[in-house]
């Protein structure tokens, strides 16, 4: 049930505001902290004290007086308190330790040798326990943030729905939990990578925006008005699973001629070996990679693309040609500020993105020609990790974006 009219409730709220406050804008004074937010003195004087007890806030300078005493400063503090963040896709688990600025202190990547169901499961909770095992104690540990692809709820912290993964109404939240006493947050991938392109990325002034990502399927995450939209049962944002060719291939959702297979990596892989296999065309994948296929990968294709290799031009071409189909229909359904892109095709690879731009602001309607603003990710290659450490830090501080 939501608690309304609750002191502590509103306590809780207003240590929130507090200390998002002193995230933003220290170092900065008790009395300027009132002022700013429109709270008492007293109010931010007690929440103060509890957030330097607790060590995410400590005291950092003298400031300028305005007569009177001069003001003692207040800093958020990020080190005293650390984020386990785990990331689970259909090739790889990343967990990593971060401190509340999403710094990264360390980082293991797991191949999941393609394992699904209660296999991954599994996997990931041995992944996490080993992880955990390196720590004398778990006293500073603000909880384990676990992101993935598919349907999502995220408040009951379920997987609802992953066909890459064979994950149906998995109740990962609580597993974890159970098993290792920590708070536990659970969400979508693509939500969690909005969130941090926020709170950690260049995108902040911007309230109404579409983030997709492209790797082993294609996801997206929709922030309207400042707020993730979810849907009614968490499935938003599930743009690889558009219809892009009637009576196209057969996706792994049942459905026919979905956006990602066109688009995903595993696809892009195929066209790549198929040609190599063929030898119809000439390609500098040959020399990069030798006779052994699995060295190719997505860094591998974009680097024969900015040496101009024709091949992977074309196949680059193809792409980008159904990726705009998906983004046309989602720029004029949602009408979004910008359009945001990752995964490691997008990565280095500034030729795509322009040609996404080239493609789409063709066929646009006319008043959104000029408009028309897609832009590759400001997260970096660790981009998995600081959305996983944006969930909880939305979930627990409810640090507002």
């Amino acid at each position: 049930m939501r608690r309304t009219g609750d002191l502590k409730l509103m306590q809780e709220l207003n240590r929130s505001i507090i200390l998002d406050t002193i995230r933003k804008h220290g170092p900065i004074s008790r009395s300027d902290i009132a002022k700013l937010i429109n709270i008492s003195p007293t109010t931010v004087t007690s929440a103060v004290n509890e957030l330097i007890n607790e060590g995410v806030v400590r005291e950092d300078g003298i400031g300028i007086s305005n007569g009177g005493r001069k003001p003692v400063l207040l800093r958020f503090d990020p080190n005293t308190r650390y984020v386990i963040g785990v990331s689970i896709s259909n090739s790889f688990i990343k967990i990593s330790e971060m401190n509340l600025e999403g710094s990264i202190i360390r980082k293991e990547i797991h191949s999941t040798n393609y394992q699904q169901g209660e296999e991954i499961i599994s996997l990931t909770l041995q992944i996490i326990e080993h992880f955990l095992q390196s720590k004398e104690n778990l006293e500073g540990c603000e909880g384990v943030s676990i992101i993935t692809p598919g349907i999502v709820d995220a408040g009951k912290g379920i997987v609802s729905y992953n066909t890459k993964l064979k994950l149906y109404d998995v109740p990962l939240k609580e597993m974890v939990e159970q098993q290792f006493g920590l708070p536990t947050y659970l969400d979508n991938d693509t939500n969690a990578f909005v969130l941090a392109e926020n709170y950690f990325g260049s995108f902040g002034q911007y309230k109404d925006l579409v983030y997709i990502t492209i790797g082993d399927g294609v996801g997206s995450g929709i922030m309207v008005n400042g707020k993730i939209i979810r849907g009614y049962k968490g499935s938003s944002g599930e743009l690889g699973h558009t219809t892009i060719v009637k009576g196209g291939l057969k996706c792994e959702c049942g459905n026919e001629g979905c956006l990602e297979n066109y688009v995903n990596w595993p696809a892009i892989y195929s066209k790549i070996v198929t040609a190599l296999m063929s030898r119809g065309k000439e390609t500098i994948i040959r020399d990069l990679v030798g006779d052994d296929l699995s060295r190719i990968t997505p860094a591998v294709f974009v680097q024969a693309i900015n040496e101009g290799d024709s091949l992977c031009l074309q196949i680059m071409e193809e792409i980008a040609s159904h990726l705009s189909t998906g983004i046309i229909n989602t720029i004029h359904l949602l009408n979004p500020e910008v359009i945001i892109l990752s995964g490691e095709i997008v990565q280095e690879n500034d030729l795509f993105v322009n040609l996404l731009k080239s493609h789409v602001s063709k066929q646009v309607i006319p008043i959104l020609k000029e408009e028309v603003n897609i832009q590759p990710t400001s997260l970096g290659a660790d981009f998995e990790m600081l959305g996983a450490a944006a969930v909880l830090l939305q979930e627990k501080y409810q640090f507002t974006i």
